[in-house]
């Protein structure tokens, strides 16, 4: 196996979250291709457990999914900002609650057929109101959730989004649940 060589790069779009890309490689047989490309700053996701072993889901509307969607607090990294730092405003914002521990559980990369995003993903524990509020552009619905009940909710395709499947199944499996 062998890497690509980037021949040239089109940037064809950017946003306040995302830029795209064209780039064109030569593979490792000679031949030439085009890579669209999403490029992201990376983002952070947490499974926050409250006293009562509850994660603290949250709902909102997604515009790409066309529906709600029950997720773990997440959240993009902002320029040249630490994964740990953003976990801990992530929380803040989207939950109201601050953690006494925040420990790494995985990091990974959602899509990497087109996006350079990288996922840090985090468990949040020792759970205390803190101040903090939702992004302008966001309208979230914070649902403490039991830990079992939130399992059988992947199983049954009500949480049906990757960071968060990710991350409840780690969490419970190093839990040991």
């Amino acid at each position: 196996m062998s890497t690509e060589v980037t021949i040239s790069t089109e940037h064809i779009y950017e946003g306040r979250v995302i830029k795209v890309r064209v780039d064109t490689v030569r593979l490792g047989n000679g031949k030439v291709s085009k890579r669209e490309i999403v490029d992201h700053r990376g983002a952070v996701a947490l499974v926050a457990i409250d006293e009562n072993d509850r994660v603290l889901l949250v709902r909102q509307y997604r515009k790409a999914a066309d529906k709600e969607l029950l997720e773990i607090p997440a959240g993009t990294l902002e320029a040249g900002e630490d994964p740990l730092a953003c976990a801990h405003r992530e929380l803040a914002e989207e939950t109201g609650f601050s953690a006494s521990r925040i420990e790494r559980l995985t990091g990974f990369f959602p899509v990497p057929g087109y996006s350079t995003e990288f996922l840090h993903v985090y468990a949040a524990t020792g759970l205390q109101p803190a101040a903090g509020s939702a992004d302008e552009d966001e309208d979230i619905e914070v649902v403490p959730t039991p830990l079992a009940r939130a399992l059988d909710m992947v199983v049954s395709g009500e949480i049906c989004d990757g960071k968060s499947i990710v991350g409840l199944l780690l969490y419970a499996r190093l839990k040991g649940d």
